[in-house]
């Protein structure tokens, strides 16, 4: 069951999404309108945030951890189809059912806001509408480049590929440099990475290894994961390597 938090956030200024949430572009007025439609909620891992089909009377941005999005077929089978990192955007305006299951996969802290008032702001509020098509374009242009990954790429490249998306994330959220290493908590089990990159779990597991044995990556334990040379990675994933991981 989800738990209400007190915030230890006490001002929009201090959010560590503030630059890339869905209030990015909002001046100081809009961002206390925002502050009287807001709270917090927090989840533990394993948790499930919402079910798909259930009533949603918020929407939300992520702060901190990592929850995935997934769709069940009638018969049961469960497919993972998406990953939600700090800065992401759950729900979607003007639906009033969710259309994913959301869980939680590490502790997971949402800022959320109550969905007819952020609707309506949608409506009055410019820089908050601009900032929500940019994020679903940019939604889906990373759904697009899923695709090639999941039809195109090898084994190899699909898990070069979702370190980088995750460490690149990272590094913008953190402030990080190009040429710097990056260290990353890997947020999904190899296990829940097999599953949303098609693999089998052997697969996964030998393909990691092989990242490390090759000094792509280096492990410290399960999850931690130290990224050396970004564009190395960048080119084991079959992408372009042209520097920008902040982009």
């Amino acid at each position: 069951m989800q738990q209400l938090v007190s915030p230890t956030i006490k001002s929009c200024s201090e959010c560590p999404i503030r630059h890339r949430a869905v209030c990015a572009k909002c001046d100081r007025d809009e961002l206390e309108l925002l502050e009287d439609i807001k709270y917090y909620r927090s989840f533990s891992a394993g948790q499930t945030v919402m079910w798909a089909g259930d009533h949603m009377d918020f929407v939300a941005s992520v702060v901190s951890g990592v929850a995935t999005l997934t769709q069940t077929m009638e018969d049961g089978r469960t497919q993972m189809v998406g990953l939600l990192l700090p800065s992401d955007f759950v729900g979607r305006p003007g639906r009033a059912s969710a259309a994913y299951t959301v869980s939680a996969t590490t502790d997971l802290m949402m800022c959320c806001f109550r969905r007819k008032p952020f609707e309506q702001m949608i409506n009055t509020t410019p820089h908050i509408a601009h900032r929500l098509l940019e994020m679903t374009l940019d939604e889906l242009d990373a759904a697009r480049e899923w695709m090639l990954v999941l039809g195109r790429k090898t084994a190899r490249e699909k898990i070069a590929s979702l370190l980088s998306i995750i460490a690149r994330r990272d590094a913008v959220l953190d402030g990080g440099a190009p040429g710097k290493a990056l260290e990353i908590e890997l947020p999904l089990t190899r296990e829940a990475m097999a599953d949303y990159l098609g693999l089998t779990l052997e697969t996964v597991s030998r393909q990691v290894s092989a990242l490390k044995r090759d000094k792509v990556i280096t492990l410290s334990g399960k999850r931690s994961i130290t990224v050396p040379d970004m564009d190395r990675l960048l080119l084991e994933a079959g992408d372009d390597s042209d520097g920008g991981i902040l982009s």
